[in-house]
């Protein structure tokens, strides 16, 4: 997984430039998390921050909150770093909109924590890990407590250690890779990781004891944590596992497809996140390789769906979320407010929405303030709550997000393919093993 050097100083309270890694379904990841054929990963693992309104108390951030002699609270200044542009703007856009929605539900419209108005200021990464470095640097300068976003896992896992030396909480997005979870005190989880991807993909297959799963993916933050997951999980159960990388600048992808299908293996898992996964589908089509083996990946972004082709209902779909997936009420809850501001769901919008019930709820519980970082930390640490897709769990042992995933069937072809769930995964079924926080 790349990672570049951890500046050892604190950024002080005045505008900073700074540094960078890689991504996605990453969807992370990145399911990937990614066009993401895994997305499997993408969706998978993958391996994708907006703003809004908020306010569980309080009044909104444009009005501002009232104290007791009518004066305005202290606003709580809370950074979006995520991808405005770039391969996973698509993801980025959703993260944003779920974020929006999120703080809106989650401070019943107010804006404000305990009259305390929560203040947004987006900064666009493009994906890029130095920018997106330099981005959390400079909000941090300017005094904000708590940072949210990372579409890419190479942007996490550079934006985690910076939270971490300035004491600041980080809430990364879609970003998948299994890395992030227990990187450090102050980083937490929105979204699903590769292992919840994979173990979700392990439950197509039965017994892997002796059998071959090829690794299709992008070589970068994203698609190694997906080979790492699939080494760890379905390696673990006696299968061989071949990774089939390619460089994520890659556009002809035709000998990536070949390679895959030579190396004939019983079970193909594709991990792939961003704008080529068109060429990706095609070239995978074109060297029928869904004659050879069966295929297993990550339904994607609902703009995907088209690209599977007549190859759709041959493929075994692991899924993150899709649209109408849940069936709560507080999946109904966003999805009326992202189709109020014009746009709908789609996979990466409840890690958005997450985000914003998880900030709010530290905000909360520290009486409207964000300056104790360390009390945020311990208000989410342990906290399960309902989010769009069910219960969920925020794992105090290393801060990963226990939630459960979907087995899905994709049915018809072009504009008309529709998901379905076949089966709910429970959380626990697809929980990744504990790890220990590194710092």
């Amino acid at each position: 997984m790349p990672h570049t050097s951890r500046s050892t100083r604190s950024v002080p309270r005045t505008d900073r430039q700074a540094r960078r890694p890689v991504t996605p379904v990453e969807p992370g990841g990145g399911r990937a998390r990614r066009g993401l054929a895994l997305v499997a990963a993408c969706g998978l693992l993958l391996t994708g921050a907006g703003c809004a309104k908020a306010g569980t108390a309080g009044t909104t951030a444009a009005g501002g909150g009232a104290g007791s002699a009518g004066e305005a609270k202290s606003p709580v200044k809370v950074g979006l770093v995520y991808s405005k542009t770039g391969p996973l703007a698509a993801y980025g856009k959703q993260y944003a909109e779920g974020f929006k929605a999120g703080l809106d539900y989650a401070t019943k419209g107010t804006g404000a924590v305990d009259g305390h108005p929560v203040e947004l200021a987006e900064q666009d990464d493009a994906g890029d890990p130095a920018k997106a470095v330099s981005a959390a640097k400079d909000l941090i300068g300017k005094g904000h407590k708590i940072l949210a976003g990372s579409t890419a896992s190479g942007v996490a896992l550079q934006v985690g250690p910076i939270a971490a030396q300035n004491k600041v909480l980080f809430l990364s997005g879609p970003a998948a890779a299994d890395k992030v979870t227990g990187l450090n005190k102050y980083t937490f989880r929105t979204g699903r990781q590769s292992y919840q991807d994979i173990r979700t993909a392990a439950s197509f297959i039965g017994d892997a004891k002796g059998k071959k799963v090829a690794v299709l993916a992008q070589d970068n933050a994203f698609g190694q944590a997906n080979v790492a997951a699939v080494k760890a999980v379905l390696g673990e159960q006696g299968a061989i596992v071949e990774p089939v990388l390619a460089p994520p600048s890659a556009t002809d992808l035709t000998p990536f497809a070949t390679q895959a299908k030579s190396s004939k293996p019983d079970l193909l898992f594709v991990a792939w996140a961003g704008e080529t996964a068109s060429a990706l589908w095609t070239s995978l089509n074109q060297q029928d390789v869904f004659a050879s083996t069966k295929v297993v990946t990550g339904l994607d972004l609902a703009a995907s769906y088209p690209l599977f082709g007549p190859a759709a209902e041959k493929i075994s779909f692991l899924n993150h979320y899709f649209d109408g997936a849940a069936g709560t009420e507080v999946e109904k809850a966003m999805t009326a407010a992202v189709a109020k501001a014009g746009a709908k769901p789609d996979i990466f919008t409840p890690d958005g929405f997450t985000a914003a019930q998880m900030v709010v709820h530290a905000i909360e519980a520290n009486k409207g303030s964000a300056e104790d970082t360390d009390a945020l930390v311990k208000a989410l640490e342990g906290w399960s709550f309902d989010g769009v897709k069910g219960r969920l769990t925020v794992r105090a042992e290393d801060h990963a997000l226990l939630q459960p995933m979907f087995q899905v069937k994709l049915a018809g072809t072009g504009a008309s393919a529709m998901p379905s769930v076949e089966q709910v995964i429970p959380a626990d079924r697809v929980a990744p093993p504990a790890t220990k926080i590194a710092g």
